[in-house]
């Protein structure tokens, strides 16, 4: 028996692990001292009052033997895929049925979607980035091409001019940078992926928290059809952080050396995956319901506004930052000059406040650091006042 040796080339520690470590040792060592957590973005709003009618309605449902349900289609139930698709077509965008599946989660359908690819395959991956892009492809041995994303780029970067790549990483409103692609800009990432005959893996997870014209999905883009793969989750759109519940989009008109995308995909599923349980899919129905989709932007109005109370303070203390206004996500950076580990540590002790270090997702993220909006609106407020006084307390 011998291992697969490429997690030997993992970092020893998953970046929230190690979060969560530290946090513990602060609370045994000062049990009496609030922590206000504004790091890992995990909603803290409950559930819409629609999808809850919902799930309570569906679990009745299967407790009567004409209402049970058991093993479920692998690509998800027609009603939830039909609700889904009004939700793209209510953007003009449309869609077939059989080219949406709903998975349990985005996160686990990024990671998924690499067992149709080979491991030679190149993949281009901005830096800084989600960890779960980049460990995946270390897992599998993959070359790793990184794309740097920085202050000079809005961290948006654009289509390399030296590099051919077979798998490009897109994250649109971005986590962790809160950065948000324009039309224009993905145009030519979707050019750039039809000539090389690449195929984008693009993550849509924070769409709904788009305000301004950027797109809310790559597929509202020309020619993205014949490149590109959509993740979409109802974590951060309608509090599934728990429930999980989301959706990829493989275009029919997808393929690679004469294969359907699609088809693959099917495929692996029914292979690997058993479906998303019945009563969560009902839940999910229920989001894209009038009802559903108003008490989600009324959720989301809430984030939106705890974002920009953490901007305020940031102004106020003259630091710069990006993100807060499409995303949930403030990314700024790091006061005098600091290492991102370093002022974890020092918010940490001084204010009792805790964020993500940008270099726990990559090189480029060193120097930033990564607070959201999901908390609740009054820790918000005190978080957002003792980030100001530890600032200024470095000046």
């Amino acid at each position: 028996m011998q291992l697969n040796k490429n997690y030997q080339n993992l970092s020893d520690s998953y970046l929230f692990s190690t979060i969560a470590k530290k946090v513990t040792e602060y609370k045994e060592r000062f049990p009496e001292k609030e922590i206000i957590r504004l790091g890992i973005g995990d909603v803290t709003l409950p559930l819409p009052a629609p999808v809850v009618e919902a799930l309570k309605k569906a679990a009745d449902e299967t407790g009567t033997a004409a209402g049970f349900h058991g093993y479920g289609p692998e690509q998800g139930y027609g009603f939830l895929k039909e609700a889904i698709q009004g939700y793209y077509a209510a953007r003009n965008t449309h869609l077939e049925l059989n080219e949406i599946f709903v998975s349990d989660g985005a996160k686990s359908d990024v990671a998924n979607i690499l067992d149709l690819f080979s491991t030679e395959n190149t993949v281009l991956i901005p830096d800084p980035v989600y960890p779960v892009y980049l460990d995946t492809n270390v897992m599998h041995g993959r070359k790793i091409v990184y794309l740097q994303a920085n202050a000079q780029n809005n961290f948006c970067p654009m289509p390399p001019k030296d590099v051919v790549a077979d798998i490009i990483y897109l994250c649109s409103p971005n986590n962790p940078t809160g950065s948000t692609y324009t039309r224009g800009q993905l145009a030519e990432w979707v050019a750039y992926a039809n000539q090389n005959k690449a195929v984008i893996l693009y993550d849509a997870a924070y769409e709904a928290f788009v305000t301004d014209d950027c797109p809310r999905s790559i597929f509202e883009i020309e020619g993205a059809k014949t490149c590109a793969i959509e993740f979409c989750s109802l974590s951060k759109t309608a509090g599934f952080t728990g429930t999980r519940c989301g959706y990829t989009i493989v275009p029919l008109a997808l393929t690679a050396e004469g294969k359907s995308l699609n088809k693959m995909w099917l495929r692996r599923q029914t292979t690997k995956f058993n479906g998303v349980p019945y009563i969560v899919q009902r839940g999910a129905e229920a989001v894209f319901s009038q009802a559903g989709l108003k008490a989600c932007i009324d959720n989301i109005a809430y984030y939106r506004s705890n974002a920009a109370v953490i901007a305020a303070a940031l102004d106020e203390a003259g630091v710069w930052y990006s993100g807060g206004k499409n995303s949930p996500y403030i990314w700024l950076q790091c006061p005098a000059g600091m290492k991102s580990w370093d002022f974890f540590d020092y918010l940490l002790e001084e204010a009792g406040v805790v964020g993500t270090p940008g270099s726990g997702f990559g090189a480029c993220g060193e120097g930033y650091f990564r607070l959201t909006g999901f908390g609740d609106a009054e820790n918000t407020k005190k978080a957002a006042a003792k980030l100001k006084a530890a600032i200024q307390k470095l000046k």
